[in-house]
């Protein structure tokens, strides 16, 4: 035992040479910290803060100093090429107080299997609501630790001499990727002998280009800071919304920056809206104006909405959306987290008008601010609105009572927040800017139940062809540049073909597979022909929910697909519907939680069917987001600028 326990502690010394899994501090590999990080680019003239962290292990594989660092440090920037300056000198500030904290972390696997953290003590100083206006490249230089160095590159970019386009609509279908658009297509679009016989709105864009999604310090994004370099050019670490992530744990004392939708609000007084399918506190429509590094403080972000950041802190004013619909309406009523105050009420008593159903939707003038919360947390998918309608029973609306079928989509979202935006930008002579995002592709995929994540595609591409329509109806087509894009993807495709009746009549795991049709076995989409019909007819027909949506949702040949990255699960490939006698839940539930806290793949979820063995931990019950670049399409002025391949920072630039 004894000999075991050297030899671990051996090898996780040994490993912290390349230790990743754990880090000190994100995007800071050395003991003095500078925020924003080496690599930023910003906005001329946009607001962001600097943080300095001087740090000192007090144990672990490089102790220093006792774990005592040193009292004085400095920064200093420059132009390139320049000669440096303190920083307190080069914006006529004086110098903020010194902050010290100590925090704790493991430094790889072996660390944390042995229950050995390392303590570090550190020292900061933080420079709030500051900015750069000439474009070019910056040079810093933190001095620290009787002698250590870390140095910053950063580049200031310049304003274009004259705008493109007077107004912006970003469409984000969270976790879509190119594979699951052609899915869609496959779904939504017949195909005869090769050729479809029509096609999705996004297949028609003039500009398409496809963009990279890695955070600051991982290759892998989440939903927060993915939707944070969309909208402010900055990448940041998993979970953080327009923040970065220092060591102290705090969710608000981290640097913050500047949104572009701010900066349209500060610098040209535009209006804003805010569309969502999910909780509108939820990482994708939180990241348009909140700063947090923590993702889950609903609360705060619900009253970052209406007033922005209310802290000691200077920064940004912000007095609320032009509009704002989604569901999550739980995090708006009162309760013990937000001192039971209603911020319904608040919102109304700024003058928002306020709905709840789709009816009282279309009601509301599009002169005021709106607020719409259709549900109490996400909103139901279009497959539960429009396919298996008696789903809604089970769904809870804003209040938390039982379902109403009168449950605007997305496209009923999208065209009256426009509606809003643009009388109310008319009005006062401003431009307007909209996030949209179909959240429940990423939903819907993260618990493998593709037929609804692509549904929620389908409703993406229909939003946008009536979006584009709607701003050729009311005059704002030649001055709306449209950008339809991703936060990040999943490793989806479709393999083949499975035939669910033979599937589920087979016994044994491996006789089921052999339901599966690949190559020439394949066959073609039976998801555009009538019940009864073999998918080789070549009559082309429309289904009750018109030209681009699937004619049957439940054809015998169904799509055989899935992730790479995904959990172990039972797979029928039938869609999943409460009143379908085969599969037992609505939306999936492909795995069950053991009294260990693991989790196991459940029969019954994917009833008949065979058993797929995932590649992710057993801590987990749900697939996980991927590497792939993932699409970008664009219409209007501008929309030129998006082809080809860029950087998710680059979607905020331009």
């Amino acid at each position: 035992m004894v000999a075991q326990a050297i030899v671990f502690t051996l090898a996780a010394l040994a490993a912290t040479a390349s230790a990743q899994t754990y880090r000190r501090t994100g995007a800071c590999p050395q003991l003095g910290c500078i925020w924003p990080p080496d690599q930023s680019e910003f906005i001329a003239g946009q607001v962001f803060d600097i943080r300095l962290e001087v740090q000192a292990p007090a144990n672990g594989s490089a102790p220093f100093n006792g774990g005592v660092p040193y009292p004085e440090f400095v920064l200093e920037i420059g132009g390139h090429g320049t000669e440096l300056t303190p920083i307190s000198n080069f914006y006529q500030i004086a110098e903020p107080p010194v902050e010290e904290h100590s925090f704790s972390y493991y430094e790889d696997l072996f660390y944390e299997q042995n229950k050995t953290k390392t303590l570090v003590h550190a020292l900061s100083k933080s420079y709030r609501h500051v900015t750069l206006y000439n474009p070019g490249e910056y040079v810093l230089k933190l001095s620290y630790n009787g002698g250590m160095t870390t140095i910053a590159h950063w580049t200031v970019l310049p304003l274009a001499e004259k705008p493109c386009a007077k107004n912006v609509i970003l469409f984000i279908g969270d976790g879509m990727t190119s594979s699951m658009a052609t899915a869609a297509r496959m779904l939504g679009h017949k195909s005869i002998n090769g050729k479809y016989q029509s096609r999705l709105a996004l297949d028609d864009a003039p500009g398409f280009g496809l963009q990279m999604t890695h955070s600051i310090d991982s290759f892998i994004t989440d939903s927060a800071n993915s939707a944070t370099a969309l909208y402010s050019g900055k990448k940041a670490t998993v979970n953080g919304l327009n923040a970065y992530t220092d060591s102290t744990g705090d969710a608000f004392n981290d640097p913050k920056f500047e949104t572009v939708f701010e900066m349209g609000r500060r610098i040209n007084n535009a209006q804003v809206g805010i569309v969502s399918l999910a909780a509108v506190s939820d990482a994708t429509p939180a990241a348009v104006v909140a700063h947090t590094s923590q993702r889950s403080q609903s609360d705060a972000i619900v009253k970052q909405f209406l007033e922005g950041v209310t802290s000691n802190f200077s920064w940004t004013q912000w007095d609320g959306p032009d509009v704002l619909f989604g569901g999550g309406a739980a995090d708006f009523l009162p309760r013990p987290s937000n001192n039971n105050e209603s911020q319904i009420d608040r919102f109304a008593a700024k003058g928002y008008g306020v709905v709840h159903d789709n009816s009282s939707l279309w009601e509301l003038p599009n002169t005021e601010r709106a607020l719409g919360l259709f549900s109490s947390s996400t909103m139901p998918t279009w497959l539960d609105r429009n396919v298996f309608t008696k789903n809604m029973e089970t769904y809870k609306a804003w209040d938390g009572s039982a379902g109403t079928p009168d449950v605007p989509g997305l496209k009923d979202m999208t065209l009256k927040a426009i509606d809003i935006l643009h009388a109310r930008s008319k009005a006062a002579g401003t431009p307007f800017m909209l996030m949209s995002e179909a959240a429940s592709i990423d939903k819907q995929m993260h618990i493998s139940d593709y037929d609804r994540a692509l549904g929620e595609l389908l409703e993406l591409d229909a939003t946008v062809r009536a979006t584009l329509q709607h701003l050729k109806d009311i005059g704002e087509d030649e001055n709306t540049l449209v950008v339809v894009t991703a936060d990040h993807g999943h490793g989806f495709d479709v393999f083949g073909s499975a035939d669910t009746e033979f599937l589920i009549a087979q016994e044994t795991n491996s006789t089921k597979r052999g339901a599966i049709g690949t190559y020439q076995q394949s066959g073609l989409s039976a998801y555009q022909v009538a019940a009864g019909n073999l998918p080789t007819n070549n009559t082309k027909v429309v289904g009750p929910h018109g030209e681009g949506f699937p004619v049957n949702w439940s054809p015998r040949y169904a799509a055989a697909w899935g992730l790479s990255a995904d959990v172990d699960r039972f797979e029928n490939f039938v869609v999943h519907d409460l009143s379908n006698p085969l599969p037992l839940y609505s939306p999936r539930e492909n795995s069950v939680e053991l009294e260990s806290g693991d989790y196991e793949a459940n029969p019954e979820d994917g009833k008949g069917g065979f058993f797929v063995s995932g590649v992710l931990p057993v801590s987990g019950d749900q697939g996980v987001h991927s590497l792939t670049d993932v699409p970008v399409y664009s219409w209007g002025p501008g929309h030129e600028l998006f082809r080809g391949i860029q950087n998710s920072v680059d979607i905020a630039f331009k």
